[in-house]
């Protein structure tokens, strides 16, 4: 089996874990009826439509 030939700092193995910390950018689609960004496959805030139809009343 292979040895490791030094010890792994602990600032080099704690880098390698941060990366996996690291956050996306949230996706964002355009509203096909009011053309503001929404998220993918939620009703727009906006202006309530989902599919083509008014899911929800908005003031």
């Amino acid at each position: 089996m292979a040895v490791p030939k030094r010890k792994t700092s602990k600032a080099k193995g704690r880098s390698r874990q941060a990366s996996s910390w690291t956050l996306d950018v949230p996706a964002r689609s355009v509203c096909p009826h009011c053309t503001t960004a929404k998220a993918p496959h939620v009703v727009c805030p906006n202006c309530g439509w989902y599919k083509g139809r008014q899911a929800i009343e908005v003031d």
